[in-house]
């Protein structure tokens, strides 16, 4: 099902592009995971931005998909080595 949609997503906008799912899926699992659930479509989006803006192609996606997992790994280990202030913020 997941082939399919991505395939329907790519014809209706106009994309002729293989990107391999597996890893914005793996980079959208870290961002809800270190960052926040919110952090995951957006960090995706993202990427897909900066990949554009690096001339495209899957190799772009590639090398900004790891830019951002790195991110989201770093700031996952900086929460947890932060004091807990008693407080939530969810938002960010």
């Amino acid at each position: 099902m997941l082939d399919e949609w991505i395939a329907a997503a790519k014809t209706e906008l106009g994309i002729d592009l293989d990107v391999d799912t597996r890893v914005l899926l793996d980079l959208a699992r870290d961002a809800a995971h270190g960052v926040a659930r919110p952090a995951a479509p957006l960090t995706t989006f993202l990427v897909g931005y900066a990949a554009a803006h690096a001339g495209g192609g899957p190799d772009a996606v590639r090398e900004a998909a790891a830019k951002a997992a790195a991110l989201a790994q770093r700031w996952a280990d900086e929460q947890a080595d932060a004091p807990s202030s008693g407080t939530a913020d969810s938002a960010g």
